[in-house]
């Protein structure tokens, strides 16, 4: 009896995450597009049949940054990117910007395959098709091989997991988003168990998956891990096995080094030895499943609200964005980079007055 009652149980959270998808795709249609992303259609060498979508501002530096988005499921790269207004950072601070997505021939809720062996091994499947986009990128653009991002929600954040177990040495730091840890699952049943009652595991069990992946030997990418604490799709505690997963990777303790809350905003963090920020989690409280977002007026308004893009005062995307290293924090991170006419326009200023006050200790000017 028991065990028809725990696949009665599994069979309604199935039903009900399906519902729950329905609705987010007639809220929020995958077709969805303001023209802000450009398709790339021949990469290279596609295995995981996946559409590759770029952003590069035009006032792109030399040897920029990249940071790879993936959204979530019954989203599109267009859809996610408006919400979480990524391009809107890129186009404020210089770094492009490269948007995977899923094609409904390959899953009907657009969801990348996190969970299937065939699409989490390195060079192989979803995650092989990335890593060439991510050449592309690097090959086209010039991009500083050194400052390599990649962060996701959902799906996306899980596959983001998958990016950073299979090619370590891609990337400088990752976030996840209401995502999963590596390994969690091998098929949608595990999936969604995973999903609805979190996949227990040591420390040392997460990070052999981990090391197994690539490899790579080190050093590791750093990690920002956001969840809400009444996530319903994803269990919150995928959040606290994600952090045992990567704390082990870094030979870092399970303890926080430091943690402060501020309102329903936790925050906890690890450093290492030498006192880098290696591994940082992010839990807010009420938050169901979704990225968060501010619609608060200033610098941390970034993005918009809709289906799994949620309103709870505080910018994932702008914190992200700080984690990264890509935007300053403070005055500088509100004001972003001056245009061009500007910065020359104070070179000209501090120079008049340079002339004007040798001028007037010269006694040729009052």
């Amino acid at each position: 009896m028991t065990g028809l009652s725990k696949i009665i149980t599994e069979l309604a959270h199935y039903r009900k995450v399906a519902r729950t998808l329905r609705i987010a795709s007639m809220r929020g249609p995958a077709d969805f597009d303001d023209g802000r992303l450009v398709e790339i259609a021949d990469f290279g060498p596609n295995p995981g049949n996946l559409r590759m979508f770029v952003h590069a501002p035009e006032q792109l530096g030399p040897k920029p940054a990249l940071v790879v988005v993936l959204h979530g499921c019954t989203q599109s790269a267009q859809a996610y990117d408006h919400g979480s207004g990524w391009s809107t950072l890129a186009d404020a601070h210089g770094f492009a910007l490269l948007y995977p997505e899923q094609k409904g021939a390959n899953n009907a809720n657009t969801c990348f395959s996190w969970f299937d062996p065939a699409h989490t091994v390195r060079d192989r499947g979803e995650a092989g098709s990335i890593r060439n986009m991510i050449e592309r990128m690097a090959v086209d653009l010039d991009i500083d091989r050194d400052r390599v991002f990649v962060t996701g929600l959902s799906a996306g954040g899980a596959m983001t997991n998958v990016m950073l177990a299979t090619y370590p040495e891609v990337f400088a730091a990752g976030a996840v988003i209401a995502g999963l840890p590596y390994g969690s699952a091998r098929n949608v049943h595990e999936a969604f168990r995973s999903m609805f009652s979190g996949a227990s595991r040591s420390g040392p069990e997460w990070g052999a998956l981990v090391r197994a992946a690539s490899p790579h030997e080190g050093p590791w990418p750093k990690l920002s891990i956001w969840h809400g604490d009444v996530d319903s799709t994803v269990v919150p505690s995928n959040a606290q096995e994600i952090v045992k997963q990567w704390t082990d990777v870094h030979l870092l303790p399970i303890h926080a080094t430091a943690q402060e809350t501020h309102g329903g905003h936790h925050l906890r963090q690890w450093r290492d030895r030498v006192g880098e920020l290696r591994i940082e989690e992010h839990l807010i409280a009420g938050m169901n499943h979704g990225t968060p977002l501010s619609s608060a007026e200033g610098v941390d308004r970034v993005g918009a609200p809709g289906p799994f893009m949620l309103d709870v005062g505080v910018s994932s995307t702008l914190e992200i964005a700080r984690f990264f290293g890509l935007v300053a924090t403070g005055a500088a991170a509100a004001q972003g980079p001056k245009p061009l006419v500007e910065e020359i326009q104070t070179v000209v200023t501090s120079v008049e007055k340079t002339i004007a006050e040798a001028l007037r200790k010269a006694g040729l000017r009052r």
